[in-house]
């Protein structure tokens, strides 16, 4: 199956390793491509800026994608255009599109859900370093991280 989203993710960040290591293994059908923020020319594809990708996940659907080597990225670097998502609702369409489903979006879309779930989230990712982790992801694929920012 193609790719249908793209995760930007950060990829000097162990438990952000262990979580998309996660999203490999529920991605069986592969709809979902990872690329570690500090990749060369990952910012610049996708539209975003260093601190954008060094604050919170990103999830671009593909058709919003421009193919490498065409020379644009998707936007300006605000990072909102386009379909990206941003946070826990990123987090929701890369369930949804892991698994297949729809569900994770729609609990989302629920009243007071989507804030508690952001709450939540900006919380855990200001405290990340205190979680468990794994080796991070520019340290496994020095090649893929060599953009040197």
């Amino acid at each position: 199956m193609s790719t249908r989203l793209h995760v930007v993710f950060d990829g000097n960040c162990g438990f952000c390793t262990r979580a998309v290591g996660w999203v490999r293994v529920l991605d069986r059908h592969g709809r979902i491509e990872l690329h570690p923020w500090q990749g060369p020319g990952v910012l610049e594809r996708f539209g975003l800026t260093p601190e954008q990708g060094n604050t919170t996940v990103w999830a671009v659907p593909a058709e919003h994608v421009t193919p490498v080597g065409s020379g644009t990225g998707t936007g300006t670097g605000t990072g909102t255009q386009d379909g990206a998502t941003h946070g826990a609702r990123a987090v929701s369409a890369i369930l949804d599109t892991a698994l297949g489903t729809r569900c994770f979006g729609a609990f989302y879309g629920l009243p007071l859900a989507g804030r508690s779930q952001e709450a939540v989230y900006r919380w855990v990712a200001a405290h990340r370093g205190s979680f468990p982790g794994v080796t991070p992801w520019c340290e496994q694929h020095p090649g893929q991280c060599g953009s040197g920012r």
